[in-house]
């Protein structure tokens, strides 16, 4: 199939540079050091009082859902699609390789496709790491495995949402700089339209992006909420193909 051909070139292509790779070490550094010191924190104070009050709670409420649902882990996802934005298509608009592509036997939506799985592909990976983290407590300690499964589907699709963005803000401008720059605005719009607004407007609570992560990473799986995010991502998809098949009919 063309769209997953293209989708493992591009894979390729970006494991060639040196960016995945140092993407790959720094978010790993960051989110472990985050890790831990949740899980110290949760050892020198929270445990010992849990154990005084005979409090419920436990490591899934103070470790896990703080992890996922923190700063730490949404920053490092963004800043993640934020750069590969500069390769997936800006980079090619400026040495003129994309003319190469239209000019392939592909469809914009195939092309639209190829480019998005190898984006969504990469940051796959990375969460990866990141999962594994919390589920090594296993070892010593008991986990809400469903919790824990249902804050992964949250970063999975905010990872579709993200990775959808940075498609659509590459194909905005010729220079990769400015595509990293475009990314973060329009996540970073999406996440704090909530707080910006009135939060009492049904519409602006829908539309707003951290509501909806927020209830998945505490457990409460709504199809409102993946609904959510299925169409986000298919309206940033839909805004790429229309944009770069305006580019192609330019360029013939």
């Amino acid at each position: 199939m063309m769209i997953l051909k293209l989708a493992g070139r591009e894979l390729r292509l970006l494991f060639r540079s040196p960016l995945p790779w140092i993407l790959l070490a720094v978010s790993q550094a960051v989110t472990a050091w985050w890790f831990l010191s949740l899980v110290e924190q949760f050892q020198a104070v929270y445990q010992p009082m849990l154990v005084r009050t005979n409090s419920p709670m436990g490591v899934t409420d103070l470790v896990l859902m703080p992890f996922f649902g923190s700063v730490v882990v949404l920053g490092m996802l963004l800043l993640a699609a934020a750069l590969l934005a500069m390769r997936l298509i800006a980079d090619e608009r400026r040495s003129g390789a994309i003319v190469m592509l239209f000019a392939a036997p592909l469809t914009i939506t195939e092309l639209v496709l190829g480019k998005y799985l190898a984006a969504l592909g990469f940051l796959m990976v990375l969460m990866a790491t990141w999962c594994v983290m919390p589920a090594a407590l296993l070892i010593g300690t008991e986990l809400d495995l469903g919790r824990l499964a249902a804050a992964a589907l949250a970063l999975t699709l905010l990872a579709l949402a993200f990775a959808s963005v940075a498609l659509f803000a590459s194909t905005l401008t010729l220079q990769p700089g400015v595509a990293v720059v475009l990314t973060a605005g329009i996540v970073l719009a999406l996440l704090g339209l909530d707080a910006a607004v009135d939060s009492d407007d049904p519409l602006t609570r829908y539309v707003a992006l951290l509501p909806h992560y927020e209830s998945l990473v505490q457990g409460r799986v709504a199809s409102e909420d993946i609904v959510y995010f299925v169409l986000l991502t298919v309206g940033f998809l839909g805004f790429t193909i229309q944009r770069l098949d305006g580019l192609r009919l330019r360029a013939g």
